[in-house]
């Protein structure tokens, strides 16, 4: 672990002052705060030392890992490696036992809840999709833009010209512009595993965690989402979670295999294919 990252976060947890200006009744970070976040060293997401056990079984073991800022990373490991207990750690739902998740080197994770993550810049897409179903794509966009969620705010909200032009933009990106007045319940599954990460894009996260996207896809629906995925980084950073290793070839610069709770291995995907420990405990030669 880093000494200086450790001295930084240590600082922040006894000070109790945080990097964010808090909304006094509801609690939840500002957007302000991304411009506070530091990335001078260029990285976005540190996770060193962490440990978490449950009931004994060591989910994450001395997990040390870096994401760097607008990276389109892949993470692979069979069932157990710690890939999901990983995200529930970066996004809140999980306390480590030990270590430091950060994210740039000024905001600690773990001093925020799941809200307060997500108004940081953090976005979590799950496995399987959560739209609105009886609603349009437009309205699910809509719903999903970030700013004031106030009652008093909604009930007097009318979207302005660039208000309507971004869910136009997005709606754009993800494939849907055709689709963008019709109701969400009648998309197939790979539209609507889009159209969330659309709803993802209007919140303005910083940092996506995108869990298996191609599960249940056609090939074509895979090779328009890998599009997506590719022309996503770069403006954000990017982490898949996925079992699809043609899929994975076909989009990661860098991959991260997990065994264990720990990184296994790291490299492009020739490197991964080619190392004796991933092929023995991923790949089973």
């Amino acid at each position: 672990m880093s000494l200086p990252l450790i001295k930084s976060v240590a600082s922040n947890r006894m000070q109790k002052k945080g990097v964010f200006r808090r909304d006094r009744v509801f609690d939840f970070l500002v957007p302000e705060a991304a411009e506070r976040l530091d990335i001078s060293q260029q990285v976005l997401l540190y996770l060193e030392d962490v440990n978490v056990a449950f009931d004994g079984f060591k989910a994450i073991n001395n997990l040390n890992f870096y994401l760097d800022v607008g990276e389109l990373r892949c993470l692979i490991g069979a069932n157990g490696a710690g890939k999901t207990t990983m995200m529930d750690i970066i996004t809140g739902k999980t306390r480590p036992d030990s270590g430091v998740v950060t994210f740039g080197r000024n905001v600690d994770l773990l001093e925020l809840n799941e809200s307060q993550i997500a108004r940081a810049g953090i976005g979590r897409k799950f496995q399987k999709p959560t739209v609105f179903e009886n609603l349009t794509v437009f309205e699910n966009l809509e719903l999903s833009m970030a700013g004031d969620k106030s009652f008093f705010r909604n009930l007097r909200a009318k979207l302005s010209t660039e208000q309507h032009d971004k869910i136009a933009h997005v709606a754009e990106m993800i494939g849907l512009p055709e689709q963008i007045a019709g109701v969400a319940g009648s998309l197939s599954h790979g539209q609507k595993q889009w159209l969330e990460i659309g709803m993802l894009l209007m919140q303005e996260p910083l940092l996506l965690l995108v869990d298996e996207p191609v599960a249940g896809m056609t090939h074509q629906e895979m090779e328009k989402t890998g599009e997506l995925l590719t022309n996503l980084a770069g403006k954000h950073t990017v982490v898949v979670v996925e079992h699809d290793m043609e899929f994975v070839r076909s989009i990661a610069n860098r991959v991260t295999v997990l065994h264990q709770g720990s990184v296994l291995a790291e490299g492009n995907m020739d490197d991964i294919q080619q190392n004796d420990d991933v092929r023995r405990v991923y790949l089973g030669e």
